[in-house]
């Protein structure tokens, strides 16, 4: 695995240039390797072996590249610690170590602390990492809003608990800081007001139900449906729980739901009756055009929805979405008629055979398909 932050080899501290230079005896980058370097401190160590093994140097043997990793995977003890609590430990030592412990909480948060910990391995474990390592980012206010970017990683990050994606929006938010998350405008409109859970609540229910929305399997509907012994149609019963949850949380949870949830999440929020959930659900990254086009067809959701719809350059590009808004009567006319000019001739001819569009809609859908009828 290579470095994730630039590296310099003249910027190493002098006892470990003389180890992992081209001019060292490969015997003894060899024990370095090993873990034992004489005369190096702790953090020297750590950082010798996170060069040695990650470092992209020509000059270093495949068999002590393979050592380096091995020893780093399976540090002692002592020299970790030792090395933690050193404030010269370096940004690329605390990067590394930041994947080799993860799997240990309480030494992870002292990486993750660490004053010398790089903003760019800060944003890594933000986009990247689990529920406890993003809790343990999150913690770092003045790093947040120095570098909103990593606000923006934990609020996209689907592992972050809804509760510290609002805290880290509202600080975002009351600090005057504007991200760069496609809902943004909605969901800074929604945390405004909203109480924010502290830094070490433990889940709530909408958290929990979180996690289990990305999990559901895709649906049209909000609905899983299927036949009874009779014929009928019934909604299953595990779609129950999921809509009961959904009505029961607060507006900036739902917003950030329909931002990084499932398919089945968005179709039942696009009919929520707060406009900034169902815009979320428009603006989210992850909607598909055959939802768009869905929804553009749907006499359930709103205006603003429809709107929405027509005014995403993208998503009219679809000739089912563009059919579909200017067949549905909700749309506003002003949109049906920019539209409806870009159909093809067999969508043209629906529309003036169909009695339900307005009668405006069937007339110069009428007129359109006479342009462009051969002469």
């Amino acid at each position: 695995m290579a470095l994730a932050l630039p590296f310099d080899p003249t910027t190493l501290p002098g006892p470990v240039q003389r180890i992992v230079g081209d001019k060292t005896p490969p015997a003894l980058r060899m024990m370095a390797a090993k873990g034992a370097a004489p005369g190096l401190r702790p953090e020297q160590i750590v950082l010798t072996l996170v060069v040695l093994a990650r470092a992209d140097l020509a000059h270093v043997e495949p068999a002590a590249k393979e050592t380096a990793e091995a020893t780093l995977a399976a540090l002692p003890t002592a020299i970790r610690d030792a090395a933690l609590a050193a404030h010269e430990l370096s940004p690329l030592a605390l990067d590394v170590l930041a994947d080799t412990v993860s799997s240990d909480v309480t030494i992870l948060e002292r990486v993750v602390t660490h004053p010398a910990l790089a903003n760019a391995t800060a944003l890594r474990l933000a986009k990247e990492g689990t529920e406890a390592i993003t809790e343990l980012v999150a913690i770092n206010e003045e790093r947040l809003l120095a570098f909103p970017e990593i606000i923006e990683a934990l609020y996209m990050n689907k592992r972050v608990r809804s509760s510290t994606a609002d805290r880290v929006l509202d600080l975002a938010v009351r600090n005057g800081k504007t991200l760069n998350i496609p809902t943004f405008k909605e969901a800074a409109e929604a945390i405004q007001g909203e109480l924010i859970l502290a830094p070490d609540a433990e889940p709530t229910p909408d958290d929990i139900l979180f996690a289990e929305a990305h999990a559901l399997a895709d649906a049209i509907d909000g609905e899983v449906i299927k036949e009874d012994e009779t014929g009928q149609e019934v909604v299953e019963e595990k779609a129950l729980p999921l809509e009961q949850r959904l009505r029961e949380m607060t507006v900036s949870q739902k917003v950030r739901t329909a931002t990084l949830g499932t398919a089945a999440v968005r179709a039942f929020l696009v009919r929520d009756k707060n406009r900034l959930v169902a815009a979320a659900v428009i603006r989210s990254p992850l909607l598909q055009e055959n939802e768009a086009a869905t929804f553009a067809a749907s006499r359930g959701v709103s205006e603003d929805v429809l709107r929405l719809i027509a005014s995403n350059g993208e998503l009219v590009k679809s000739h089912t979405v563009k059919f579909n808004l200017v067949s549905n009567p909700k749309t506003p006319m002003a949109y049906s008629l920019r539209l409806l000019p870009h159909l093809r001739g067999d969508e043209l001819k629906k529309l003036a055979k169909s009695k339900n569009v307005p009668g405006q809609i069937a007339k110069l859908a009428k007129q359109e398909l006479e342009k462009k009828a051969p002469r």
